[in-house]
């Protein structure tokens, strides 16, 4: 796929994950990668499908802040699609309630963050 083509792809799926986080976070939601992680100058969109992850500390990314958890919406392969920062413990738990409800699965690999 050329580039511009995977970007503008991309881009489209990462406003639809953002459209949704952004109705259970009221609005917090950024956008993170639109394009694949790739080895290669094969060029491809994140994926279509949405998982949800919390990053910490534990997942060995050093949070620049004290304000809780980085939770990711991401693509399979762990390419976040779109973030919100400063998450608490109490929000974390509500928001994975929601996730179980509107049936999106928890990611369990490496999150790639946007650097």
């Amino acid at each position: 796929m050329q580039y511009f083509q995977a970007l503008k792809l991309g881009q489209k799926r990462v406003a639809e994950a953002r459209e949704y986080l952004n109705t259970l976070t009221d609005g917090k939601a950024m956008p993170a990668l639109a394009l694949a992680d790739s080895k290669s100058n094969i060029w491809k969109p994140v994926g279509e499908e949405n998982l949800y992850a919390f990053v910490d500390e534990s997942a060995g990314f050093i949070l620049t802040d004290n304000s809780g958890y980085i939770l990711a919406l991401v693509d399979s392969t762990g390419s976040s699609k779109t973030i919100v920062q400063g998450v608490t413990k109490l929000q974390k738990e509500n928001l994975e309630k929601a996730f179980v409800k509107d049936n999106i699965p928890k990611f369990e690999g490496k999150v790639i963050l946007p650097v």
